[in-house]
């Protein structure tokens, strides 16, 4: 809980914290390490102890005053007789930059430094009635030089291994010096972020617990390149910053500072001095975790979950996505079953996945957003799970819970915009920072956010290296890149006069199309067996084509036109179709152009769009059998699929993320229950033929994979079509968009022996709801020519049904 401020009477009070944290023994700092080697020997060491580097908040003014009642600071007296001696003043340059949160180098004035005749020890204690150093064999009380500052030369050769003794009117604590360590960040590091290369940024930038020359504590690392300084405020310093400098460290626009005794479950935040003198408060960009919303300040975190997941893991890269079963259910977590944590929802959403056949989830966006109503396309922090349904560790959890039911993670990711909010991302140091430095530029027409200036390096190592953080951390298996067409095109919803060309004179944004082949091929590279997906709504070329072959590089497009079309379609009342049978075989003529997926998303069912079967014609019953016979067309349509939640069951009420999918329709006690059981036992059915006949899959990126039967029936509303496995065993799907019952009707077919065709799934089925007209035996192959076949088949077409026939 963040902590109180104190009251003006409370000046020189100091914050409850216990007086001994760990003590340094060895006199010599360490020498400069790696994030990777800070982070090592941080998970080795326990857990830092609780702040005792906090000093109590009050007015500045308040505090001087009471300096200035008492007189001019006297001469303070050492307990063993070894005092320290005056040192020489501050400069007042140094003391101003100090108090105004304007310093570069603190490290330089404060701490402890070599000088002829001893050691000149500095401190900041705002608030503090005296500072004492101890050190072995030393107690020095420092002397008072006004407005916090303590300073003294102790007379010893060199700087020992010391700890600061700090007394407030309420209190006496012991603690360590944050301004006696070396940078807890490595050359390394610091030459990668230079270079916008650094893959694992997470590790060398915001707050990491860590053991820094034999102390625990945090480092704090920050990139504000514009910012004329910087300090670390949060509730171990009761959120004044004034004692708690960064230091930068040189042209990266990298601040550093460790602070010893602060550990996980901190709260904190940056003060930043912008360029004209004026000061921000910013959460951490890097911030693994957060405050639950509103709140807005960052939480000292680490990872503690064991994963069990390490055979999922080894064999999840084992077939090429675009070659396996690939059934996505879309969820979006906060609404799914509301008022549930990540693991209540381990507890119920793999078993529900599972049972229901689906290979994966996709999770709408997790990354932490301040507003609930924007699902998290609106993203503050970008490093950060939501806090609304638990911690890191638990969304760990989550994942593992679904990789060990057998279940791939996909996550919606938003590289394409943030949010203006005050406290996060825009103008962060005073300067557009995270945004393009031209408005027309950075700001996104459609949803009054930002977008990101992909072209400067460091903004790209930000997001690149966040997209295999959360495949790296959290052992996410795909990403679903959001809005990728609003990132490619510089016009993008934007009239002339409104943007400007590149430097070809074409409206492509060759920034953001760099970033993205860097980003495909950094995840591919780092993580085998992730896949990115595309949501991507135009005819741009080479989506899914390799990056070294001049695409971008994704493993999967979302299939947008398909979508639209065949929507379209299927609202038409049936008598109308044959004018718009184009509609549904329009999607082959380009199938074969990208890796698709064939999507029926959130955004399909909400804003007044209705639910898919709401979107059907006709009574409940002829909407139900519509609802069916699409899904049974879409299963067995070339590419991947994805339902988002409550369609499974036909739910007729849009979606609403205040309260979820409407479960109660399937409650026994609700009279038309077994209507929406029966949808749902069909997508259960979908699944399970799906997954376990390589007709449907195998081949969706080859078109020797497909073959119609029958394109053109416009009159009869009818799709005929063959999918065939790499062995050429073929699967013949029939969807049949009108509400009569068609006897003997033909088809021709591949000859595949003497047994026949046999109904593996019926849309029509009674199970599913269905009026049960069904094809009961064996459907013989005559020697009937038809469709350019030399034999053929005559069926029974089910009313608003699809059918699918595999040789006996």
């Amino acid at each position: 809980m963040t902590a109180r401020k104190p009251s003006r009477k409370a000046s020189r009070k100091s914050p409850e914290v216990p007086a001994e944290v760990a003590v340094e023994t060895v006199a010599e700092p360490a020498a400069k390490t790696s994030a990777a080697e800070t982070s090592a020997a941080a998970a080795a060491a326990p857990a830092p102890a609780p702040a005792a580097t906090a000093t109590k908040a009050a007015p500045a003014e308040r505090a001087r005053k009471k300096r200035a009642d008492a007189g001019p600071p006297r001469p303070r007296q050492a307990g063993d007789g070894q005092g320290a001696r005056p040192a020489p003043a501050l400069d007042g340059a140094d003391r101003g930059r100090l108090l105004a949160g304007a310093h570069h180098a603190p490290h330089d004035v404060l701490g402890a430094h070599p000088i002829p005749g001893g050691v000149l020890v500095r401190a900041l204690r705002p608030f503090a009635r005296t500072v004492t150093v101890l050190a072995s064999g030393v107690r020095a009380e420092l002397h008072d030089d006004g407005d916090g500052f303590f300073s003294g030369v102790l007379p010893v050769p060199q700087v020992p291994a010391y700890r600061l003794e700090v007394a407030y009117d309420d209190n006496t604590i012991e603690v360590e010096d944050p301004y006696r360590f070396w940078p807890a960040i490595g050359e390394l590091d610091l030459h990668l972020i230079g270079e916008g290369r650094h893959e694992e940024l997470w590790r060398a930038l915001g707050a990491e617990p860590m053991v820094h020359q034999g102390v625990a504590g945090t480092r704090f690392t920050l990139w504000a390149p514009n910012a004329r300084g910087v300090r670390i405020t949060g509730d171990f310093n009761y959120w004044d910053g004034t004692g708690f400098p960064m230091r930068s460290l040189g042209s990266t626009g990298v601040w550093e500072l460790f602070l010893p005794g602060v550990g996980e479950g901190a709260l904190y935040k940056f003060d930043i001095c912008r360029p004209d003198g004026s000061h921000t408060v910013r959460a951490d960009p890097m911030a693994r975790r957060t405050e639950v919303p509103p709140a807005t300040a960052s939480i000292v975190t680490a990872k503690h979950h064991e994963w069990q997941d390490a055979d999922w893991m080894a064999h999840r890269g084992d077939r090429p996505v675009h070659e396996a079963p690939f059934s996505v259910y879309e969820v979006h977590l906060a609404s799914w079953r509301p008022g549930l944590t990540y693991r209540q929802l381990a507890e119920q959403l793999p078993a529900y996945v599972k049972d229901l056949g689906f290979t994966h989830v996709e999770l709408m966006p997790v990354s932490e957003h301040p507003f609930g109503g924007s699902w998290g396309y609106q993203v503050t922090g970008f490093y950060a799970p939501t806090s609304r349904l638990g911690t890191p560790d638990d969304f760990r959890f989550l994942v593992d819970a679904l990789h060990r039911a057998g279940i791939g993670v996909i996550m919606d990711w938003v590289p394409a915009h943030f949010p203006r909010d005050d406290w996060a991302l825009a103008e962060f140091d005073g300067r557009p920072l995270y945004e393009h430095a031209d408005p027309r530029r950075a700001a996104h027409p459609d949803w009054g956010t930002l977008e990101f200036d992909y072209g400067r390096t460091e903004v790209r190592n930000f997001l690149v290296a966040n997209a295999t953080y959360w495949c790296e951390e959290f052992h996410i298996d795909g990403l679903r890149v959001d809005a990728v067409a609003s990132m490619l095109y510089l016009d993008y919803s934007r009239e002339d006069g409104q943007w400007s060309p590149n430097e070809f004179g074409g409206r492509e944004n060759l920034d953001a199309v760099a970033f993205l082949q860097e980003m495909n091929a950094t995840v591919y590279r780092r993580n085998p067996g992730v896949v990115t997906i595309a949501e991507e709504s135009t005819a741009w070329d080479g989506v899914t084509r390799p990056t070294d072959s001049g695409g971008l590089g994704f493993g999967l497009k979302w299939n947008m036109g398909w979508m639209h079309d065949s929507l379209q379609y299927m609202a038409k009342e049936p008598v109308h179709r044959k004018y718009h049978h184009n509609e549904m075989t329009f999607s082959m003529v380009y199938a074969y152009s990208e890796n698709y997926v064939l999507p029926i998303s959130h955004d399909e069912v909400v804003h007044g769009k209705q639910a898919l079967v709401t979107k059907m014609p006709g009574d409940w019953w002829q909407r139900r059998a519509n609802h069916r016979a699409y899904l049974g067309f879409m299963w067995a349509h070339p590419g991947k699929q994805l339902l988002f939640m409550g369609q499974e069951f036909a739910q007729g009420a849009e979606w609403s993320e205040g309260h979820g999918p409407d479960w109660w329709l399937l409650d026994p006690s609700y009279g038309a229950s077994g209507d929406h059981r029966g949808v749902r036992t069909l997508v259960g059915d979908l699944n399970a033929v799906y997954g376990a006949v390589p007709a449907l899959w195998q081949r969706d990126t080859s078109p020797e994979g497909f073959s119609w039967v029958d394109g053109g029936a416009a009159e009869d509303n009818v799709f005929a079509f063959l999918r065939y496995d790499a062995d050429g065993s073929p699967l013949l799907a029939v969807s049949h968009f009108s509400p009569a019952v068609r006897t003997d009707y033909r088809l021709g077919v591949p000859e595949t022996g003497t047994e026949g065709w046999v109904e593996v799934l019926n849309t029509d089925a009674a199970r599913y709801g269905g009026g049960d007209v069904r094809n009961e035996e064996p459907l013989k192959a005559e020697a009937v020519p038809a469709h350019g076949r030399p034999s053929s088949i005559s069926l029974t077409l089910p009313p608003l049904a699809t059918v699918w026939f595999r040789p006996a």
